[in-house]
């Protein structure tokens, strides 16, 4: 579930790098505070306590409810540095099993 989950919000993160509606922008929000906080759980009861830092924080950035205004170039950049991370960590996962 975890690797769909993150090939979903990696492909919804490069999405919004094309001109799209506004409400795909708050669609991706929501989906990434829920996707990002599920991670976070799932990794902390593996024990894995600066990964779940990492997705809590990820899900505090991308939350809808009180919108943290970072421009659209950067958020570009965030959106293009957190969905490579996402597939750093699918790699590096793979490569563990």
């Amino acid at each position: 579930m975890q690797k769909l989950l993150k090939i979903f919000l990696i492909i919804l993160l490069f999405g919004c790098l094309i001109d799209l509606p506004y409400g795909y922008y708050q669609f991706v929000r929501f989906i990434a505070l829920i996707g990002f906080v599920y991670l976070a759980y799932n990794v902390n009861e593996k024990g894995y306590k600066n990964e779940a830092f990492i997705y809590l924080t990820l899900a505090i950035l991308f939350q809808p409810f009180y919108k943290i205004a970072l421009g659209r170039t950067l958020w570009n950049i965030v959106d293009v540095l957190v969905g490579l991370g996402l597939l750093l960590s699918l790699i590096s996962t793979k490569k563990e099993n």
